[in-house]
This record gives structure tokens, C-alpha cells and sequence, in this order.
């Protein structure tokens, strides 16, 4: 995984901020890719894939004390797991459009819309990405998800991505040093 790159003051300042970490999933989380594995019975299983690197660093966001969650227009039971494990507080499933998950999550949180970073990768993202404190978008994220973000991670979907904007906003606070010393499998 690539290391990351010079940081502008001003992403700095906006990660340094960052209390709560929301993400998407297909295409942000995992490569976007939706498999689908047909039964006899005629139903068929969707298959996705989780990053290691990508548990790592939500493992390591959750010791730092950031809350973090996801919001999808999908449904998937093997999400729900990986959240689970990947303790994740906000779980948002079939979200046609993603602001008022967003706006649910914010009187939860109590936080301001500043405190919250949001990494998506497609246009159903960009309205929470214009609302909050760091937008990120994945490597391969589509241009105007790119244009829209104040950080467009080295890493593409689903292959370190969000392990990268957690480094991102835990060296931004000064305690990525003091996380690796805490960090558990």
C-alpha cells in the first residue's frame, strides 16, 4: 500500500478535526464489484470482499475513538458482519438517497457537520461529500467525485482506501505513533 503523499496544511487542519468517519460501501469499502452466486434453489448469494489493510485501519480509528459507520443503498447480511466486526456504530442499509442517514448520524453524534469526514467513490456520495468537514474520495473514484473532494486517496476501492483516510486523519492529530503501539489483530 502506497505510502501517503504530501498532505496540504489545509486537509491537515480539516482531518485534525475529525471525530466521526462515515463511509460507502460498493466501490469504497469493497472494490465494487457484486457477485452474485445463483442456487439451485433459484435465489442466488452475493459475495463481497473485505480489505485486511481496510479492517486494520478501522480497527485502529475505533481505538482512537472515532465513531464510524456506512451508508448504502444496498442491502447485504455480509456487510452487516464486516461492520459488526469492524465495530462500526452507524449501520445505514437501502439509503436511496444518503442525507438523512447523514443527518441522523449528526443529532446522534451531536458533532458538527466539520467533525465528520466522509469517503465515497460514485454521485449518490457528492451530497454529503459538499456538507462535510474532509470529503475523500477512493483512487478510482468518477472525476466529479474527485473534484468534489478535499482528498483523493492513492489507494482504489476496496484495496486500502479507507485504511489511507484513517492514517490520514489519525497522523493529522498527531496519534498514528502512538495507535500502531495499540494496534491489535
Amino acid at each position: 500500500m502506497p505510502r501517503l503523499p504530501k498532505i496540504p496544511v489545509s486537509v491537515k487542519k480539516r482531518a485534525a478535526q475529525i471525530q466521526v468517519l462515515i463511509m460507502d460501501v460498493d466501490g469504497t469499502l469493497t472494490d465494487g464489484s457484486v457477485t452474485l452466486l445463483s442456487q439451485p434453489d433459484g435465489t442466488a448469494l452475493e459475495i463481497k470482499n473485505f480489505d485486511a489493510h481496510d479492517g486494520q485501519g478501522l480497527t485502529l480509528a475505533h481505538t482512537a475513538g472515532l465513531r464510524t459507520g456506512v451508508i448504502t443503498g444496498r442491502e447485504s447480511p455480509a456487510l452487516v458482519r464486516r461492520a459488526n466486526e469492524m465495530k462500526m456504530e452507524f449501520i445505514y442499509q437501502k439509503q436511496p438517497t444518503k442525507i438523512p442517514a447523514f443527518e441522523e448520524i449528526l443529532r446522534k453524534t451531536g458533532v458538527p457537520e466539520s467533525a465528520v469526514a466522509y469517503v465515497g467513490d460514485d454521485l449518490p456520495d457528492l451530497p454529503v461529500m459538499r456538507r462535510v468537514g474532509l470529503a475523500v474520495a477512493v483512487g478510482d473514484a468518477v472525476l466529479e467525485v474527485k473534484l468534489a473532494a478535499h482528498y483523493v486517496t492513492s489507494a482504489v476501492a476496496g484495496r486500502g482506501a479507507i485504511r489511507e483516510a484513517v492514517e490520514l486523519i489519525l497522523k493529522s492529530k498527531g496519534i498514528w505513533d502512538e495507535m500502531i503501539e495499540k494496534a491489535r489483530a
